[in-house]
């Protein structure tokens, strides 16, 4: 019974081979590293402290604001390869995704995410 899904299940076969291949290469000839080498700054120096600490809770919302933008990108280009065939409605589609998005930036300059002071 021949299919046409063949070629991807043969490549979902071999795909899910060689990462188990990698693993197992990679548990043969794993080392154990020293304590320096696996420090965050390899300066030699202990860290004072844990290294989550170090980031301001401002770098999250920044972080969600970016990844609005990385989903508008995602999302705007297959828009543009089908927008000429669609026609106006993808158009009109595309500009109330914006205004979302658009609400959601405005959210966060007017809660502060933006200031650094």
């Amino acid at each position: 019974m021949q299919s046409e899904f063949a070629p991807v299940l043969l490549l979902l076969v071999a795909t899910v081979a060689a990462v188990a291949a990698t693993y197992g290469v990679a548990a043969l000839v794993r080392w154990a590293p020293g304590v320096l080498v696996v420090d965050p700054f390899s300066s030699g120096m202990a860290p004072e402290e844990h290294a989550v600490s170090r980031h301001h809770v401002r770098w999250y919302t920044v972080t969600m604001v970016f990844l609005a933008f990385d989903m508008e990108m995602v999302f705007m280009y297959p828009w543009a390869v089908v927008v000429a065939q669609v026609g106006p409605k993808a158009v009109v589609e595309m500009f109330g995704f914006l205004a979302v998005l658009m609400v959601g930036v405005v959210y966060a300059w007017r809660e502060g995410t933006f200031r650094w002071t």
